[in-house]
């Protein structure tokens, strides 16, 4: 393996989160295209925003994982809520919307490209 085993793991959830953003990329341009009744271009555009909010959204929310995850675990813990909320599980599920709206970013260009 030419990556250290924390490293693959990483690489894994945020190319697994790719995936399924680049094979909704498609459904989401016709989609937009046959119920919004927009242009094929502008309906590929609205999925490259579209891929950039969530991308952004976990971009902050794994700051905000990495920023305060210990804080809430304490206050859980004195608090005896066991919500079952982990800063590890917060970070991994940011991961892989990030990876989700990244790869919606790369795919809705290609798409733009091929319709424009």
């Amino acid at each position: 393996m030419l990556l250290p085993p924390a490293l693959w793991e990483r690489s894994r959830l945020v190319a697994g989160g790719a995936v399924v953003g680049a094979a909704a990329t498609p459904v989401f341009v016709v989609g937009t295209n046959i119920i919004g009744g927009i242009g094929p271009l502008a309906a590929a555009e609205t999925a490259f925003a579209f891929g950039g909010l969530w991308f952004g959204f976990a971009l902050l929310g794994w700051a905000g994982s990495v920023a305060s995850g210990e804080a809430i675990e304490a206050t859980q813990e004195f608090l005896d809520a066991d919500t079952g909320w982990t800063e590890q599980r917060s970070r991994r599920a940011m991961a892989r919307i990030a990876g989700f709206g990244a790869g919606m970013m790369f795919v809705a260009p290609v798409i733009g490209t091929a319709v424009g």
